[in-house]
């Protein structure tokens, strides 16, 4: 039997261990991809691996302190410490220091902090608090909205500085709203609204059009169980199409498809939307709603690209989509960091005897591109050692999440994991060109002491909830 007064021995020790192996691998690499700098020592302050030696000591203080402090400290004062965290992230954008282009640093002495980071953690707590709250129900509308409210506020501070990556990381939360009991349905609208993001940019809209009518149509029918319908339905698009396709040429107005297929559209989900009302027909009604939520996405895709997002941003996820082509800008990081990682090959070149790390080949080599640092040294070998690391600590993080009987703790840990999966998912991603670069680190492995901290704190405060979850949090 668990015992309750006995935090330490109460410890999942086997995660402990998995966190200090992700920390001195990470420490070694680091090591590495700076080393010809080096005129100290291991414990050369003016370099990366010497400061990250200081940041990995201050951790383990931080590890210690968030052990010590009660289980019920995290749950008192979550709403405070959030609202302080809003307080720091709007204090940075008027006293921080701008650094590649944002506002999103303290600096203090030669170290940096990032508010941003400690930002994911208490986030987390507060929205843990908000879901195990009194009559709390995620399935009613306005519950939900608190919810939405308590994850957005901080990325859109974020925004302000501005600061792209770390802000998208909060669209992790939505994997804790799931495990609750968010809408699977509208899980499933969220995750085919990204699919169609990257199909708008790669086909062309009147295409994606057209391939939407035609699904909405089958849905309907298989829904309905009437084809007769449906493909009366397809047939008044298509003549309405037709006239106002026939017409332009005529004309010689040159709209485009695109246009041209809603303005088609439009009139015959009029008609299909009064016949649904008067007949109480009410799945045309949801499907046609379906459609044009999609229709208004593509639309707002363009606008995004256009106006939103910088452009170097928009050229990133171009050349990551293979629309665009710049191994000698945008792409060069990504280009360099397939290099060094295809030439490590199997086995690797050796610890320090990577050239592309050496030469630095590859910029931010030792944070955001730390993995191609593992491939060339390391090979596939470590790769994959790496891999299935944080995959072993996944597992472990769920099943400690499982097994708690506090829905306070449950809810916590799973913003950990989703946090974390998400960093994990996306930096290695990034540096093998499947995804976009928006420059977020690699958990425990990155150099950088405000994301260390940030995780390590995250890890701690769980086991200490995990180590008292016998008692009653909420």
């Amino acid at each position: 039997m668990v015992q309750r007064n006995s935090v330490f021995a109460n410890l999942d020790w086997v995660s402990i261990l998995l966190w200090m192996v992700m920390i001195g691998f990470g420490w070694m690499n680091i090591y590495s991809a700076n080393i010809m700098e080096a005129d100290g020592g291991v414990f050369d302050l003016s370099q990366r691996f010497g400061k990250q030696l200081i940041w990995i000591g201050a951790s383990l203080l931080l590890a210690m302190l968030m052990l010590v402090l009660d289980a019920k400290f995290y749950f008192y004062f979550s709403y405070l410490l959030y609202l302080v965290m809003l307080g720091v992230l709007l204090g940075v954008l008027v006293f921080g220091k701008e650094i590649h282009g944002a506002k999103s640093w303290f600096v203090i002495g030669g170290f940096q902090l990032q508010p941003s980071e400690f930002a994911k953690l208490i986030t987390a707590l507060a929205l843990a608090n908000l879901l195990t709250s009194h009559n709390y129900n995620i399935r009613k509308f306005w519950h939900l909205v608190k919810a939405f409210a308590i994850i957005a506020a901080p990325p859109m501070l974020i925004l302000l500085q501005p600061d792209l990556g770390s802000a998208l990381v909060y669209s992790a939360f939505i994997l804790v709203l799931f495990r609750e009991g968010f809408s699977t349905n509208i899980m499933m609208m969220l995750a085919t609204l990204g699919l169609l993001f990257f199909t708008t940019l790669l086909l062309d809209k009147a295409l994606i059009l057209l391939f939407m009518v035609i699904i909405s149509l089958i849905i309907y029918m298989v829904v309905a169980r009437s084809f007769k319908k449906g493909v009366v339905n397809g047939l008044l698009v298509a003549i309405v199409f037709g006239v106002l396709y026939g017409t332009d040429y005529l004309l010689k107005t040159e709209f485009s498809p695109f246009l041209m297929g809603l303005a088609a559209l439009i009139p015959v989900a009029l008609v299909i939307t009064v016949k649904g009302f008067w007949l109480r027909e009410y799945v045309q009604m949801k499907i046609l709603t379906g459609l044009f939520i999609s229709i208004v996405f593509i639309i707002s895709v363009d606008f995004a690209m256009k106006n939103v997002l910088k452009p170097h941003q928009q050229h990133r996820i171009y050349v990551t989509l293979g629309i665009e082509d710049d191994p000698q800008g945008v792409g060069y990081n990504v280009n360099q960091s397939k290099i060094a990682i295809g030439s490590g090959g199997f086995s690797g070149k050796g610890y320090l005897k990577g050239t592309q790390t050496k030469l630095h080949f590859v910029p931010e080599q030792s944070t955001d591109f730390i993995f191609c640092t593992v491939g060339e040294e390391w090979g596939f070998l470590g790769t994959t050692f790496v891999i299935l690391l944080y995959v072993g600590f996944f597992l472990r993080m769920i099943f400690l999440a499982e097994r708690q009987r506090s829905s306070f703790s449950r809810i916590f840990g799973y913003g950990f994991i989703s946090v974390m999966l998400l960093h994990f998912i996306v930096n290695i991603g990034m540096t093998i060109g499947l995804l976009p670069v928006i420059g977020i680190p690699l958990p425990f492995f990155s150099y950088g002491g405000s994301s260390l901290w940030t995780f390590t704190m995250f890890l701690f405060i769980f086991l200490r909830l995990d180590a008292s979850r016998l008692e009653y949090i909420r």
